[in-house]
């Protein structure tokens, strides 16, 4: 077993992992180590999302996510370009389903104004003109500065990035087991002893909190995302992205279309709650945590009435025809037979405050001693990374 010392050691090399320590390395550190327990990059919620850089249209003006999320969009949008990777820059819209839906609109409009996203209220004739086949009841919000990119693509060029750097090692198949003492890791390849210590381990982030006796009012659920592509002949498309008016009460957003950077058009992702942090299939990846989490879920069903609305509405999804159901809500024209199946699927670690048995709607950063740990990393966790990552090392590392 190998021993070895690093100023800061990260653990988890998904997208906040690396722009946090892409920053680390812009401000003058140096000396650092990321481990990762994957065998390569993107095995999970980084390279499985939909690749939608969002614009800061749906946050509370007064939160983490809203204050991150439009920067962290010029800001991947900016770095794509620089580095020559797939970008398309094309904008969404929001449609309602019913007239009931237009107070909702109304107030994702006012969101996005406070947040400085660039949007506008459309009526029907000019949804026809940016998508022809959408559907709305007398008017929908047009975002302008939405993008979509390939996740995979960028973690592969930061990784590049860091390691051309000189002062960053990335460890794969390296999995973090335990601590010994304060400031010595164990993992699977040996011990790190570090200085300053940064949890981005994504869906097991409450797991490394744990070890630092941190955060353990919070439990974490996972939620399934399931996919479905638009079959590439179907007699209509999509140009950019199609998104419903959402429950704002809740942090997921509904069934959507998507046109990704390689031409495909995805429609999810559902919200099925899920019995394993990477219950990627309907048994694989059910894991020792399953009776817990399945405990979890019934206390939430019980106590939360938002909870208790997805599990009821959601699982149904996993069925064809309830999935169809829900897009074709969305579009004028749409065959049952248009529908395919999609290989990819993610899970939503999503935070829960078990004193108040609430989900945790923002991003949540915790400092204590020597250790950062980056709490609730859901989306627009992709598109917040890089300003996220600079308020980060700005308040709690400064200048190396």
């Amino acid at each position: 077993m190998s021993f070895e010392k690093a100023e800061i050691l990260i653990v988890g090399a998904g997208i906040i992992g690396l722009t946090i320590a892409r920053e680390l390395v812009r401000t003058g550190h140096g000396d650092i180590v990321i481990i990762e327990k994957e065998p390569e990059l993107g095995v999970h919620a980084s390279g499985r999302n939909s690749g939608v850089l969002h614009a800061g249209i749906y946050y509370s003006p007064d939160s983490l996510k809203a204050k991150s999320c439009l920067n962290g969009n010029f800001l991947m949008r900016a770095y794509c370009k620089e580095k020559g990777l797939p970008l398309l820059e094309n904008g969404k819209v929001i449609v309602t389903r019913t007239a009931a839906e237009l107070p909702v609109l109304d107030e994702l409009m006012r969101r996005a104004t406070a947040n400085g996203a660039k949007v506008e209220m459309i009526d029907e004739r000019r949804l026809a003109e940016i998508e022809p086949n959408a559907r709305t009841v007398e008017r929908a919000l047009f975002s302008h500065y939405t993008a979509v990119v390939d996740p995979k693509a960028v973690l592969k060029s930061l990784k590049e990035d860091l390691e051309s750097s000189g002062r960053v090692k990335i460890q794969l198949g390296c999995r973090l087991t335990g601590l010994k003492g304060s400031c010595r890791a164990q993992t699977s390849r040996g011990e790190i002893e570090f200085k300053r210590f940064v949890n981005a381990a994504g869906a097991f982030c409450d797991k490394v909190a744990g070890l630092f006796g941190i955060a353990g009012k919070y439990r974490l659920i996972p939620f399934k995302g399931v996919y479905r592509l638009l079959r590439k002949d179907a007699p209509y498309t999509v140009n950019s992205s199609i998104y419903p008016v959402p429950d704002i009460r809740n942090p997921f957003l509904g069934v959507h279309f998507t046109r990704s950077v390689h031409g495909h058009v995805y429609l999810g992702p559902t919200a099925i709650p899920a019995l394993g942090r990477e219950n990627y299939g309907i048994l694989s990846g059910i894991d020792s945590d399953a009776f817990a989490i399945a405990y979890e879920d019934l206390v939430l069903f019980l106590a939360n009435r938002q909870f208790r609305s997805v599990a009821l509405t959601e699982p149904v999804k996993y069925l064809p025809s309830f999935f169809y159901r829900d897009a074709a809500r969305l579009v004028k024209k749409l065959s049952p037979d248009d529908l395919v199946h999609a290989s990819k699927v993610g899970i939503r670690p999503q935070l829960v405050d078990w004193e108040t048995k609430e989900m945790v709607m923002d991003f949540l950063v915790l400092a204590d001693g020597d250790s950062l740990h980056v709490l609730n990393p859901i989306s627009p966790a992709f598109t917040s990374s890089m300003d996220l990552a600079q308020e980060i090392v700005a308040e709690h590392f400064g200048n190396g």
